[in-house]
């Protein structure tokens, strides 16, 4: 499959810098959905990541049992929580934001997957898909229908299996997730090394990025970096390809310092402003 490489060339026609005259309430309000018992840590990157790439404000709904973690580990966040205490069972919220991102460390409880169902039938929002949102959609192929177009999916390789099948080579592999991406009018993200944004017939090879990013949480800030970027009112093909980007630029950034053994996903996070200071600096 012909595919077309991401450089820096290509993010500065679709990168636009923030106003001087703007405030937080039109850079786009974000709601992170997921978390589970053990798992508060995946909502949690993926809020930071998400207000530390532009967008005012950023709401987590997670768990009860994630609330005072939120309120204590990212004071800059809004918490609002599921009735049930150790995992999500009823996705039921009153704000209305410009995008979310849902599954980060969400879990597959029966309640969870029905929850998720029960808000995909009604979600109207840009929304970004990652995690065990990914693997719910896997276990019930029917919850695909449901999916409005241009919703981002961030499958890594296991999760993309489960959606797609097994593969005999990466030809193979590319066509089902093109064939993935066009039936369902989607946006898939195809992390790996290098990641391919798939998006109206149209794949995209990120340039960006080095083995530092092989480390967990990972996925759960470029989740956060993507929903951002769709909330601050970018289409969801330039989201993706914009967020895998700058995702990609922090790792390369950080390397010369961190190595590529202690760098973490709070690295990302701390090194976002560098990475944009970059794309600005050639813009």
């Amino acid at each position: 499959m012909k595919t077309t490489k991401v450089t820096k060339e290509t993010i500065l026609k679709i990168y636009h810098p923030v106003q001087n005259d703007t405030h937080k309430g039109i850079q786009g309000h974000v709601l992170i959905i997921g978390g589970s018992y053990g798992k508060m840590g995946a909502p949690l990157l993926s809020a930071r990541a998400a207000l530390h790439s532009g967008c005012g404000l950023v709401t987590v709904f997670v768990p009860k049992m994630g609330y005072s973690i939120l309120q204590t580990a990212f004071p800059e966040a809004m918490v609002l929580t599921d009735k049930n205490e150790m995992h999500l069972s009823d996705i039921a919220f009153s704000i209305v934001p410009k995008a979310i991102g849902i599954g980060m460390g969400m879990g597959q409880e029966p309640k969870t997957r029905r929850a998720f169902y029960k808000f995909l039938t009604s979600n109207t929002l840009p929304l970004v898909i990652d995690a065990d949102g990914l693997n719910v959609l896997a276990y019930n192929p029917k919850y695909l229908l449901q999916l409005k177009p241009k919703t981002i999916l961030t499958p890594h390789v296991g999760e993309l299996e489960r959606l797609i099948g097994t593969w005999n080579s990466d030809a193979e592999k590319f066509e089902k997730t093109a064939a993935l991406s066009a039936s369902l009018d989607a946006v898939v993200v195809m992390k790996g090394a290098p990641t391919y944004i798939f998006s109206d017939g149209k794949c995209f090879e990120n340039s960006t990025g080095n083995p530092a990013l092989a480390t967990a949480g990972s996925g759960d800030t470029l989740t956060g970096i993507i929903t951002s970027f769709l909330a601050q009112g970018y289409p969801a093909e330039d989201a993706a390809i914009l967020g895998v980007f700058i995702h990609g630029l922090t790792a390369d950034l950080a390397l010369p310092t961190t190595g590529t053994q202690a760098f973490v996903a709070s690295t990302i996070i701390a090194y976002l402003g560098k990475a944009f200071l970059e794309v600005e600096r050639q813009k």
